[in-house]
């Protein structure tokens, strides 16, 4: 994951750690790699949101050629130790294949890193797999590389201009055997600018999409990898609200969570649902008896 830009555009603010939808931008484009056995993180170290290795081009703001040589400098001798494989690897070929990610998308998901991964392993003569925007433009640094291809266009590139710093991506896109996968809506949107980052947060605030915005943000705040039905808590809360008083929504809801803990991690999803049924059930039993009552 390439980090260590300069982000002129911003005003040379630390990009990274601008907050989009109170994450930031690293940990959101780290969430949708979560799967990877290894993360290599180029650019300053800092907090994240789950351990990486760090490592920074030399010289230091080189450029993403420079960038993306760093990393995959990295992943090899976490491999010669011991220590995994790559940069994004999510099961599509093991150490034999990276995925490259900038860490400027705040909207980027794991279903767009599998079909890119996918789309690598259902082309066995392609070197790499590039996300298009939605103008149809390759992007390089939403991508799925083969390694040992990958490191062979960084030495010929090297070797021809002498380094790698301030070398265009395409010197090395234009050589590889490439397949493409086009992006979702908004897969590829990148913050550049604060105006970029503006949009950004207005787009998680819109009402189709603020919920679920929020929810993933409360997981990854407090560790919860728990995929967890949505639907159902809601129409709890809606039952004990209606059924019993206004405060016993966040209350009941707080206690079904509550259950499901100590049901264990072996009950998963299927715990909190359970426990939201019993919880529901009683809230319309409340709620019958008050009718009987009136």
């Amino acid at each position: 994951m390439l980090a260590g830009g300069a982000a002129q555009r911003l005003g040379g603010a630390d990009k990274p750690g601008v907050r989009v939808g109170g994450r930031a931008l690293l940990d959101r484009v780290l969430a949708a790699c979560r799967g990877a056995d290894r993360t290599v993180v180029v650019g300053d170290a800092r907090p994240t949101v789950r351990p990486v290795r760090w490592t920074r081009e030399d010289p230091p703001g080189g450029g993403p050629l420079a960038a993306l040589d760093a990393g995959v400098r990295e992943i090899g001798a976490g491999a010669r130790a011991g220590g995994g494989t790559g940069l994004g690897d999510a099961g599509a070929g093991g150490a034999d294949v990276l995925l490259v990610l900038s860490a400027d998308l705040p909207f980027l998901d794991e279903d767009t890193v599998h079909r890119l991964l996918g789309a690598l392993a259902d082309a066995p003569d392609a070197e790499a797999a590039l996300l298009t925007d939605a103008g149809g433009r390759d992007q390089p640094l939403v991508a799925a590389y083969r390694v040992t291809p990958l490191r062979r266009e960084l030495a010929r590139i090297a070797e021809e201009r002498g380094t790698l710093a301030g070398g265009p991506l395409r010197q090395l896109t234009g050589a590889l055997r490439l397949t493409r996968v086009a992006a979702g809506p908004l897969a590829s949107f990148d913050c550049d600018t604060w105006k970029d980052i503006a949009t950004a947060r207005a787009r998680i605030r819109e009402h189709g999409t603020v919920l679920d915005e929020w929810i993933t943000a409360v997981k990854d705040e407090l560790g919860i990898e728990l995929d967890v039905d949505t639907g159902v808590l809601l129409d709890l809360a809606r039952d004990a609200a209606h059924g019993v008083a206004r405060p016993a929504a966040p209350l009941t809801t707080f206690l079904v969570g509550y259950a499901a803990a100590r049901a264990g991690t072996e009950g998963g999803p299927e715990a909190v649902a359970e426990a939201a049924r019993k919880a529901a059930a009683l809230a319309q039993r409340w709620a019958a008896e008050q009718d009987e009552a009136g």
